[in-house]
């Protein structure tokens, strides 16, 4: 993440990242944010939501693996079409009806308190999923599994990005997603270890073990500190400065950063609740802003999933199968290798260049690159099917892992990172349901549609992605803006202009603001000196 901050002023790359006016109070501290104790604590601490995304990870993952498994398909009478489409659709379905729920309570009780209902009632499902004696409990379970699991992957991110230190929230928020990679190496690799097994743990011992994950959050999540912004939201304003004062300026009451941060914060909060219902879902709708963050979440969401990489992520033993791989060691070989891969590619090309490139830029290069590959993979396939040659199924083998590794750089890393940017604070929590709901809906279609298509059309579903990629470049084109080089309260100017997007106005009407505004100018004065 860098270096905070140098005596001989402002970087030029942390001007970059956050602007300006924050650079500007900035502490000067040469020292790399790991050797600065109250970062490294932060970080540290900021590691119990950030793996949220891979206890949901780890579900595609070792669905793909069980289905590989003898044992498993013994089990449970090999399910296939429809029956086992509903076994991987009940999952996102049962995030799809929590949203509503989880969305009232993070806003209410607070960003922590949706995770820690998360991380319980996980561990108890798993339990339930792994322990299943027929199929209807293992879907039964799958389904309020999926349910629970939104009390994860909604709140984590939002925490991630409101608790932050400044430099580092865009690549931390970034790396949320990208832990989705690190369930899913520990499924694949689980499943891989357990197909030798006979008996029915070797698919029991990768369900229960999809709790792992919850349950080391679990003994963490007690040390984890509160939003500031969700603090400041309910009058809670000394907690909240205590935490950016203990977390962000190391015990400095006098931080300007401090003071910087909570004016924004303050003013900020000010101006949406004169605009702004702290519940009307319509409030996504009523301004041609609202309306396109809102129609950005919609996209984002559904373009994760109808992208074509969803046909690898639950039905790669279906894709493998079309070029002659049905060997279970082979293909649970080949998920394992995979996940690794696209991990390196989401947390190396994507999250740690976020601030460098910037997300447009980052979108643009996925989705090319995912394009490409996906049409050549297709060609390959279709000579595959007529002349059976070798090469060319190892071919379509490493067109599936770029085309992944391309998806990865973008779709995973900026799936919750974008949307929770784009968002003010009062409608952050509904717009980012607002994208799972999409994503949810997208994958449950997928879920439902790609085994039936795989299974009657077989390669030449693949052509329909192929066109569909290079729509959806054309929509990122026209349609998603920067948001490289604005503090988190300073993006409303990306969708509403710095005429109402400023805060300039509300400032000098505050007087509790004119200290931290005199800071700020002396701290600009220096850093030009």
């Amino acid at each position: 993440m860098g270096v905070l901050n140098r005596k001989k002023g402002p970087s030029k790359g942390v001007e970059a990242t956050v602007g300006p006016a924050l650079t500007a109070v900035l502490p000067d501290e040469p020292r790399p944010w790991y050797r600065v104790p109250h970062l490294l604590k932060l970080n540290l601490l900021l590691l119990v939501p950030l793996v949220s995304s891979g206890a949901i990870g780890y579900d595609g993952s070792m669905m793909n693996g069980l289905q590989t498994l003898p044992q498993w398909q013994t089990y449970f009478g090999r399910p296939q079409g429809a029956l086992l489409g509903a076994m991987n659709s009940v999952y996102p379905a049962g995030k799809f009806f929590a949203l509503f729920l989880v969305t009232w309570i993070a806003d209410r009780f607070g960003r922590k308190r949706a995770i820690f209902i998360g991380v319980v009632t996980c561990i108890a499902f798993c339990i339930m999923q792994g322990l299943a004696k027929n199929i209807e409990t293992f879907i039964a379970a799958r389904a309020v599994l999926g349910f629970f699991t939104s009390f994860l992957a909604q709140p984590s991110p939002i925490l991630i990005t409101e608790l932050a230190y400044p430099t580092h929230r865009g690549k931390l928020t970034a790396l949320y997603q990208t832990s989705f990679y690190l369930g899913a190496i520990i499924a694949a690799w689980c499943t891989y270890g357990t197909f030798k097994i006979s008996s029915d743990w070797s698919w029991r011992i990768p369900s229960l073990l999809q709790g792992a994950l919850p349950l080391l959050q679990l003994c963490f999540i007690w040390f984890l500190p509160e939003s500031p912004r969700w603090l400041v939201k309910h009058g809670r304003h000394s907690q909240a400065r205590k935490i950016l004062v203990d977390y962000h300026a190391g015990g400095d009451e006098s931080s300007p950063l401090v003071d910087f941060e909570m004016n924004e914060i303050e003013v900020a909060l000010t101006m949406e609740a004169d605009v702004m219902s702290q519940n009307s879902w319509l409030d996504l709708v009523r301004t041609p802003a609202n309306r396109k963050r809102t129609l950005i979440a919609v996209c984002v969401g559904w373009f994760a999933q109808w992208n074509g990489v969803n046909i690898i992520s639950y039905y790669l033993f279906l894709v493998l199968k079309t070029i002659g791989i049905t060997q279970p060691k082979d293909q649970t070989l080949i998920n394992g290798l995979m996940q690794i891969t696209n991990w390196l590619s989401a947390v190396f090309v994507g999250a740690l260049m976020v601030d460098r490139v910037g997300r447009r830029t980052l979108f643009l290069v996925s989705t090319g690159g995912l394009c490409f590959s996906y049409c050549i993979w297709t060609g390959l396939t279709a000579s595959f099917v007529q002349t059976h040659n070798e090469a060319t199924g190892r071919a379509v083998v490493a067109f599936i892992f770029i085309a992944y590794f391309s998806y990865a750089i973008a779709w995973a890393p900026l799936l919750a990172a974008y949307t929770v940017e784009i968002f003010p604070y009062t409608l952050r929590s509904r717009g980012v349901s607002v994208m799972y709901l999409s994503t949810f809906a997208g994958l449950v279609v997928g879920n439902q549609v790609n085994p039936i298509a795989m299974q009657n059309i077989g390669w030449k579903y693949y052509i329909f992605f192929c066109c569909l990629l290079a729509v959806i470049f054309a929509i990122i084109y026209f349609l998603f803006p920067e948001t490289k080089g604005y503090t988190l309260e300073e993006i409303r100017e990306v969708f509403e202009g710095p005429a109402h997007g400023k805060l300039d106005d509300l400032e000098t009407a505050r007087p509790e603001t004119q200290s931290g505004k005199k800071d700020e100018g002396k701290a600009i004065q220096h850093a030009e000196k």
